[in-house]
């Protein structure tokens, strides 16, 4: 995936009640696809919680307790969106209002 990442001061994110699952992350304006949406902040972690996330950084799986917006992302099996390391990346054109959404991995489908 070609990663182009423009740095401005618009915010890409705000977070507000979600359809899908308690609080969500929506786009603040049009996001392109490839888009870097925002890095995960927190601190690492080998225990499972309710705000962390794992990801694959290298060739390993890494838990990450999320301290910033990235915490309310939301699971789709149709995500918007994908993390890639510690980054949250557009899938494909994202609009200004629709909630950013990432596939937590099969376990999820079902719920």
């Amino acid at each position: 995936m070609a990663r182009n990442a423009k740095r401005d001061a618009e915010p890409n994110v705000y977070v507000e009640d979600s359809g899908i699952h308690g609080r969500g992350l929506f786009a603040a304006r049009d996001l392109e696809a490839d888009t870097l949406i925002l890095t995960i902040e927190g601190r690492p972690t080998q225990e499972d919680g309710v705000h962390v996330i794992w990801v694959h950084v290298g060739e390993a799986m890494e838990g990450f307790e999320i301290t910033n917006e990235a915490r309310y992302v939301n699971h789709s099996r149709s995500p918007n969106a994908a993390f890639f390391d510690e980054e949250l990346w557009s899938l494909r054109r994202i609009r200004k209002g629709e909630e950013i959404t990432h596939h937590y991995g099969p376990d999820w489908d079902d719920l």
